[in-house]
């Protein structure tokens, strides 16, 4: 059965006010928030750590890749052993995990032993977002994937854009080394509150009412999955992930390189260039509850989940790479920071529709599939920024956007031409999507 032979959702959305799942959406933005800070606090941080370790951009840029090595790779064993454990378990044994991996990029003393704890950290992340993403299938109604989506993802954008505010004010305050023991422990207070109050279904948590289980009729009840059924995933989710390495590769070059961006292009401190970096990420915070409630509203308006998902993810890729186009063309302050953040807004517009997408089609392994899903983006953030820090080193920063903006327009061709379909336990029949 295809997404679009679907009934249609309500026209009026299920309620998440007033619900327990209320309180476990809350508390894992809080979660995507801090994972945020903590996979790109590295970047404010970046100009001290080069003084201190004496280290090169292509160094650094070998530095912040090293979180997608293992974060790229495990992405599909991370979402299965969240499903298989239980979101419960899996989150707060991976909260206190990338804690440590944070500690001890603070105590980093060269380039290897940085290295080694940004391999560490993309190691014990690389299974909490597609973990997320199963416990959501399980409490969430389906016409809210989207909404839900937008705005843990804008949670995340909001860790973004307050990383730099915060990172700076504690170099300034303590210094970089202390700024990272800091942000390890809050780590490890949010997996200790994650384990005391979630379960992994709804009905064993003592506060959810039986209203708030039947407006869930659709949502898998048991925390056990039927097998994998990868013939039939893996052709559905592929293109997704093509989509999402293209989306991923100019994330990763806003989360990286807009600090030493703003700093060598306009000659601006730390403290400056963090303020402006942090006005910029904001945009990805709208952007991000943007594109899940219009992706969900294009749904309810022409009842096709294919049709709702692609225009999203049309109007976001094609209009990111528009706004890039002045930052290279003009030499000002103010034309880099409006085109910046409008091409970050309407980036993230692209980023609840993606994940959305492994819950429409395979909500059974939403894990599995959204791991599968953001092994793209996982990929694109071990190149991006190596080939991103070596092209700066090269030639200047004009030629790092311009591979941007085609990869973007790439991303939106395959979005345009992909079909994802879905996939149940009770219908083995289901087709492949086409991309012709």
């Amino acid at each position: 059965m295809s997404l679009t032979e679907e009934k249609p959702a309500k026209v009026k959305a299920t309620p998440m006010r007033h619900r327990v799942r209320g309180n476990v959406v809350l508390i894992l933005c809080v979660m995507y928030a801090i994972s945020y800070i903590d996979r790109t606090n590295i970047s404010t941080a970046l100009p001290s750590i080069k003084a201190s370790l004496s280290l090169t951009d292509t160094q650094l840029g070998i530095v912040v890749a090293a979180f997608s090595i293992p974060y790229a790779l495990l992405q599909v064993v991370g979402g299965n052993i969240g499903e298989r454990f239980g979101a419960r378990k899996a989150l707060f044994v991976i909260a206190l995990l990338w804690g440590v991996a944070t500690l001890a990029t603070g105590l980093s003393i060269g380039f290897w032993s940085l290295f080694a704890a940004r391999i560490l950290l993309g190691l014990t992340e690389a299974a909490a977002f597609p973990t997320a993403t199963s416990a959501m299938t399980r409490w969430v109604p389906a016409d809210r994937n989207g909404f839900v989506q937008g705005v843990v993802h804008s949670a995340s954008r909001l860790g973004n854009a307050a990383a730099p505010l915060i990172v700076a004010a504690l170099i300034v305050w303590a210094g970089w080394r202390e700024s990272f023991l800091i942000l390890g422990v809050v780590s490890i207070i949010w997996g200790i509150i994650w384990v005391l109050y979630f379960r992994n279904r709804p009905d064993e948590h003592k506060k959810v009412t039986q209203v708030e289980l039947a407006e869930m009729p659709d949502r898998p009840k048991d925390a056990v999955r039927p097998p994998v059924p990868w013939k039939r995933l893996i052709p559905t989710i592929l293109p997704v992930a093509f989509v999402d390495f293209g989306y991923g590769w100019t994330l990763w070059v806003f989360l990286t390189w807009l600090p030493s961006f703003l700093g060598d292009s306009y000659g601006l401190q730390l403290t400056t260039f963090a303020a402006f970096t942090s006005l910029v990420l904001l945009g990805g915070v709208v952007g991000d509850t943007a594109g899940g409630m219009i992706s969900d509203a294009f749904f309810r308006r022409t009842r096709d989940m294919r049709t709702a998902r692609r225009n999203t993810l049309m109007i976001g890729l094609i209009g990111s790479g528009v706004c890039l186009v002045p930052v290279f063309l003009f030499h000002s302050l103010p034309v880099a920071i409006v085109s910046l953040t409008l091409s970050f807004f309407f980036l993230e517009l692209c980023n609840a529709t993606l994940w959305a997408i492994p819950m429409d089609a395979a909500p059974e392994w939403a894990g599995t599939a959204s791991g599968m899903m953001n092994t793209g983006f996982g990929i694109a953030g071990i190149f991006s920024p190596i080939v991103f820090g070596a092209l700066v080193d090269a030639t200047g920063w004009q030629w790092p956007f311009v591979a941007s903006i085609v990869l973007l327009g790439v991303a939106a061709v395959v979005a345009w031409r992909m079909n994802p379909q879905r996939i149940t336990s009770t219908d083995g029949l289901a087709a492949a999507p086409r991309l012709s």
